[in-house]
């Protein structure tokens, strides 16, 4: 099988633990997830499989969607349920209108820091790691941006938000900011991702329906519909050959003209229904082939 499966992740397991679920499920070693999730979220991981491992690194998976809950007045050193506690704090004063208030707040371009409980690797080695050994390092803030914030319900001391983000955003710090802007602080009970680019909860499936399902290749999201964001160009029969042998194609090569690329740009090349590769115009270079497909 080749392509991408949309796995509905429980808490409680790694996104490793799930690459190696579907491995035995699908009975099929080249597995891999394209970006981790906590332990304790849920929801949307998308895994590769076959030629889709490939096909990982020309994802779009520039945009998230988010469900989480969060309670206000506890602050833990994970952000989330599973720390320490740092601290407790009075929240009672706040009304759900307070929270409402703030929401606008955070929408745009923000700079964030990273939690020392996060896979960011510090001179070769996960925060994570020295986290546990109660060893903080200085990070460095990042820059990411909230697209849409909302809150579902609010029932104070917890409230439900949703929450539209670039990648890299962590959304244990999101919750845990709303809390120090409010001052009591704030960590997370629950985390479930909706949506990862394209790959969303409504597709999602479990482990259990993948090893039970009968066809598991219905399942599947095909590599090339992974990658429907980049334009398509067509090959020739020669064209085709030609890109299965490594050979760069050139203008003859393409069924019509393929007109002005960007630096950097991406594009799908087909040899009829075939999906044959992705190329990246270098303007240097020109046309080069970024990866081949079986």
């Amino acid at each position: 099988m080749n392509g991408f499966l949309v796995i509905d992740k429980p808490a409680g397991v790694t996104s490793h633990d799930i690459v190696s679920k579907v491995r035995r499920a699908i009975n099929q070693k080249k597995v891999g997830h394209t970006g981790t999730l906590d332990p304790f979220a849920t929801g949307v991981l998308p895994v590769a499989v076959g030629e889709g491992t490939k096909a990982i690194q020309f994802l779009d998976e520039s945009e998230k969607e988010y469900r989480a809950v969060l309670r206000l007045g506890i602050a833990t050193d994970t952000q989330d349920l599973t720390g320490q506690v740092l601290s407790e704090r009075d929240w009672s004063h706040l009304e759900a209108s307070d929270l409402e208030r703030l929401a606008p707040q955070f929408l745009g371009l923000q700079k964030q820091m990273p939690p020392m409980f996060s896979a960011i690797k510090k001179d070769g080695v996960p925060l994570y790691k020295l986290a546990r050994k109660g060893i903080e390092v200085e990070r460095e803030a990042r820059e990411v941006e909230i697209h849409a914030l909302c809150f579902e319900w609010i029932r104070l001391p917890e409230a439900c938000f949703t929450v539209t983000c670039s990648r890299g955003t962590y959304v244990r710090t999101l919750a845990s900011d709303i809390g120090e802007a409010l001052g009591c602080g704030a960590h997370l009970l629950e985390l479930r991702r909706t949506r990862s680019g394209l790959f969303r909860e409504a597709d999602a499936i479990s482990i259990e329906a993948l090893a039970e399902a009968v066809n598991q290749e219905d399942l599947i999201l095909p590599l090339d519909r992974a990658l429907d964001h980049l334009q398509r160009l067509e090959l020739t029969e020669a064209g085709g050959r030609k890109v299965q042998n490594g050979v760069v194609p050139q203008a003859a090569d393409f069924t019509t003209a393929t007109g002005e690329f960007r630096q950097g740009e991406q594009v799908r090349l087909y040899q009829g229904e075939r999906f044959a590769a992705v190329a990246e115009y270098d303007m240097l270079k020109g046309l080069r082939l970024a990866r081949v497909f079986n």
